[in-house]
Parts: structure tokens; sequence; C-alpha cells
């Protein structure tokens, strides 16, 4: 279980990295498991940054402000009532990660990673989603990975989802591995 011994708070794993790389499919993969509550970040952009995507426009910092925001106080809510959480969110930057370790439990990251040639071709195959393949650049452009200090762990994409979820497992905990 990711939740430390010493932790009374209750736990939400970030699941992040750029689009395209499994978040969703990681993050339920992940809630399943723990059976914690899953929550898309997606779901807490308002509408004018979702049209922004859709018409190819990548998102700035003050785009992203009050989704940050609105993540973070919904981890906190949930936690506040005792529930641990995975929600999914692209968390690009340290600054955006902040925000976020903001919230009222112990927030630990999943970090999605492969090579953006990879996840090109699966976002070029993906249908129905607003984010189009030809953001992909500007969200590696904007990526800073985990740094030393921040409270995550690191997984390669490049495997089956089921493969992602337990090496998510293993690494988070461990002592139970």
């Amino acid at each position: 279980m990711p939740e430390s011994p010493a932790s009374d708070r209750p736990v939400c794993l970030v699941v992040m990295g750029p689009s395209g790389t499994g978040k969703t499919t990681t993050a339920k993969g992940l809630a399943g498991q723990l059976g914690w509550t899953f929550a898309e970040a997606d779901e807490f952009h308002p509408k004018a940054n979702i049209d922004k995507m859709s018409a190819g426009i990548p998102l700035n910092d003050e785009d992203r402000a009050p989704w940050l925001v609105a993540i973070r106080d919904w981890v906190s809510d949930e936690a506040e009532d005792g529930r641990s959480t995975v929600i999914t969110c692209s968390a690009l930057k340290r600054r955006y990660r902040d925000v976020l370790r903001g919230a009222e439990a112990r927030v630990r990251f999943v970090e999605l990673e492969a090579d953006e040639a990879v996840i090109r071709e699966r976002m070029e195959k993906r249908r129905g989603h607003y984010m189009p393949p030809s953001l992909l650049a500007s969200q590696y452009a904007d990526f800073e990975p985990l740094e030393a200090g921040e409270d995550g762990v690191r997984v390669s994409v490049e495997q089956t989802p089921e493969a992602v979820v337990a090496d998510a497992l293993r690494k988070l905990a461990p002592e139970a591995a």
C-alpha cells in the first residue's frame, strides 16, 4: 500500500505526465487496486481551457492556475472526509505540483515516462479526445520531471497497462514488494 506506516493522513496519488502517456488508464488501475476514489483532472478544467486546447492553442500558467486550485481543493475535501484518492493531472511543472501539494492529504506523484515519439503515435490513434497531437510538443517543452525531494516515483509506460500499475505500486511501497 502506498501509504507510509507513519502517515495518518489520507493519500492522493497524482498520476502525471504529458497528454497521451496513459494517465487515465493508470489512475483507474491504481484506484481499482487500492479501492480509492478516482477523478479525472480534465473534468476540473473550465470550458474556456477546453475550448482553447480544442483549437490547438496551448494553455499557459494563467489558464492552469484556477484548474490546479480546483483539483487541490477537491483533494482536500476528499481527505477531510477520510478518503484517499487517485487523480490524473499533467502536473507538468514543479510549481504546479507545489499547488497540488498544498492539499490536506499526503500528495504523491506517479510520473509516467515515455519517449515523445511513442506518445505521439498513441495520440494519433486516439479518438474523441479534445487534446490534439499538435500540442504534444508544447507539453514536452514545458515538462519538468520530478526532482529530488518530491514525493513520487517514475514509471515507464512502454509496457502493458497492467504492468504499469504493478510497477507503480511496487515503487510506491518497496517494503511491500
